[in-house]
């Protein structure tokens, strides 16, 4: 699996078990002129077999042959891809929740999605977690998944976040990586030992761009939050279960009938890192023009009925829906550069529209369903949601979650199995599938599409799951019903970063690289901002700028 980004790029090169006394080293050859050259040697790791790679001032301009050799005479070879910025859509391949348990609906080799991939071939692949889901056997089981799709991975860019099954539990708090006393981890915590974990990020996550504070966590427990830019999108990567706090620690066991009650003060969800890396990633656009964070679950919770569609669900403290202010803060800042959000995990395939003090007011999300588990739920509610659309599914519109959350509910692919007992047609009736994401540059719109498996994209008529395509804005991803407006900005250079800060606590309010050369801001409040435009030494501020309704003046910049 590799990487590229700001012209580094670092490869993992995944290795079966070596015997006897065959050599901890590789090679890694890239072609030039026709021959092959050695560029760098590494050691292989144990345990878990893994030879890392790391090359700065990589070419990404052209694409670039490779080949990993062992004992002079094994090779195993790829493409390294070269950078699709000059592409109009940057095409993504999400996936989550791979079982390949007979009993889950697995089946190997997993020949219609890696047929459907070779047809597409998408700029970037995205697995959101549960690659795994033996909890005992990490390396066992991430060889299967690698010989399931290695022929896709070697040859396109590939981000992996392992997710709770990957790290051996059925549910994860990582509590900033205390010592769990047990597997269910409810107070907190890590349960398997950190030889253990460090193996799995080692395979899983080395080959990301560096972290961006690479500091460990408790027990020495590494971590790999970074942003990777790639074809004009930057993709901010985020932990959001390694710094979330145990609900049984920090909720004392109560019960509690109303779920306000559980946002309680001590609780995180993404902690102050991880925050203050997406405040910095926010004003960063250098090579890119939109922006996606990418997590290995979504920011509500989703869910009215689990495992079957008779038992009603009161609420999931798994879901990123709670800590309801820990979700908060952090689509708070998500929405400042106008991201949309695509992770996994639910089992559920959805578009969600967030809002925090509004329905409506930050980003866009897609929950890629699992393409293959046993764990079944359903978005089900009594009736349709406030501002529901006619024609559409009775599921859709305005809700609030079980945590209160706001939400807009705008597709989703419900089982139609009614129960987890065993069908002859697992996948089919569990709703599995996977997520294709497209980000049209020119136009700044992303469409998301739901797929189900077994299906070839490419027939005659075939169509993803009902409700989707979901196409909208970037602007979506930030939208403001009630606005307080900017002056109306004129810039003689086009697709500038415009940048909105509060005049007196240099706080960020949005950021976004502008499509042409005109823009207007809005804001929530009004009052005094002020107004970046460009970058680096190009950077010019206007200070004391007020944010009206209906505001019909125009700024002048050259």
């Amino acid at each position: 699996m590799y990487t590229v980004n700001d012209n580094t790029m670092k490869m993992t090169a995944q290795f079966y078990p070596i015997k006897n006394y065959d050599p901890f080293r590789a090679t890694l050859q890239i072609k030039k002129n026709l021959k092959w050259e050695n560029v760098q040697e590494a050691e292989i790791n144990y345990p878990g077999y893994t030879a890392h790679f790391r090359i700065e001032g990589w070419d990404d301009s052209k694409e670039t042959e490779y080949r990993v050799v062992y004992k002079k005479n094994q090779f195993y070879t790829g493409i390294i891809r070269q950078n699709p910025i000059n592409k109009d859509e940057l095409v993504m391949a999400a996936f989550s929740c791979w079982s390949i348990y007979e009993r889950h609906g697995g089946q190997e080799p997993e020949t219609d999605i890696v047929d459907n991939l070779k047809k597409l071939k998408p700029d970037v692949l995205f697995f959101a977690g549960d690659q795994v889901y033996d909890h005992s056997e990490h390396y066992k089981y991430w060889l299967k998944f690698g010989e399931s799709f290695g022929e896709i991975i070697s040859n396109t860019p590939t981000i992996t976040i392992p997710d709770d099954h990957d790290v051996g539990h059925g549910n994860l708090w990582g509590d900033g990586g205390r010592k769990s006393e047990t597997r269910d981890g409810n107070y907190g915590g890590y349960y398997m030992p950190v030889s253990y974990l460090k193996e799995i990020e080692r395979a899983q996550t080395w080959h990301l761009p560096d972290p961006y504070d690479p500091t460990p966590i408790e027990q020495g427990i590494g971590v790999y939050y970074t942003n990777l830019t790639w074809g004009g999108v930057s993709f901010a990567i985020v932990e959001d279960r390694k710094f979330k706090s145990g609900p049984k620690r920090v909720l004392e066991g109560k019960r509690y009938k109303d779920t306000h009650n559980m946002d309680v003060l001590e609780a995180t969800l993404l902690g102050k890192r991880q925050l203050d890396f997406l405040e910095d990633w926010t004003t960063n656009w250098k090579g890119a023009e939109m922006k996606a964070v990418l997590s290995q679950t979504i920011f509500t919770n989703l869910a009215t009925h689990s495992p079957t569609i008779e038992k009603k669900q009161k609420y999931s403290v798994d879901s990123n829906g709670w800590p309801q202010a820990g979700r908060n803060k952090a689509l708070n800042v998500i929405r400042k550069s106008f991201s949309c959000m695509i992770a996994g995990d639910q089992h559920l395939g959805s578009v969600v529209h967030h809002g925090i003090e509004d329905w409506n007011n930050a980003g866009y999300s897609f929950a890629v369903p699992a393409a293959a588990n046993y764990w079944m739920r359903w978005w089900n509610p009594d009736k349709p949601g406030k501002n529901h659309i006619k024609g559409t599914p009775n599921y859709t519109g305005e809700y609030k979650d079980a945590f209160h959350n706001k939400i807009t509910v705008h597709a989703v692919a419900n089982p139609t199995h009614k129960d987890n007992n065993p069908k002859n047609d697992l996948l089919k009736g569990r709703a599995a599938g996977y997520g294709i994401i497209k980000f049209n540059k020119p136009k700044r719109a992303i469409t998301f599409e739901c797929w189900e498996r077994n299906v070839d994209m490419f027939a005659e008529g075939s169509k993803p799951y009902n409700g989707w395509p979901i196409t909208f804005s970037q602007l979506d991803n930030f939208k403001l019903k009630d606005a307080y407006e900017l002056p109306t900005l004129k810039i003689s250079e086009v697709n500038q970063v415009v940048t909105v800060r509060n005049d007196y606590t240099k706080e960020v309010i949005s950021s976004l690289r502008i499509n042409g050369n005109e823009y207007k801001p809005n804001v929530m409040y009004p009052g005094s901002y002020t107004i970046e435009v460009g970058e680096g030494k190009n950077l010019k501020r206007f200070f004391e700028v007020e944010a009206v309704k209906y505001n019909k003046k125009k700024l002048i910049i050259n």
